[in-house]
């Protein structure tokens, strides 16, 4: 997506395994890389893997490290940030049928 820096998507569970009502992806940010600054009408179901960084939302800024767990609205703006010299993960879970990567 526009915007994206230093940001790789990868769907572990998807369309093409048949799963019909929720969609599993892997995230990895770089360093000094972040996803893109936007919004989608779905809500958001993150589980952090590995590294820290800054989760950006209506809300504010809230930092965040391995084992947290974030919630993002339908609707609401929201982006994922790096700003550390170690790569971080995420796992994300959204509801299928979705055209996201």
């Amino acid at each position: 997506m526009d915007g994206a820096r230093g940001a790789r998507i990868r769907m572990l569970i998807g369309p093409d395994d048949g799963a019909g009502n929720f969609h599993m992806r892997h995230f990895e940010i770089e360093p000094g890389g972040c996803t893109p600054h936007h919004r989608h009408d779905y809500e958001h179901e993150v589980l952090v893997l590995k590294g820290t960084g800054v989760a950006r939302s209506e809300q504010g800024d809230r930092p965040f490290k391995p084992l947290d767990v974030i919630f993002v609205p339908a609707g609401e703006m929201h982006q994922f940030c790096n700003m550390t010299s170690e790569s971080c993960e995420f796992i994300c879970l959204i509801p299928a049928p979705c055209q996201c990567g």
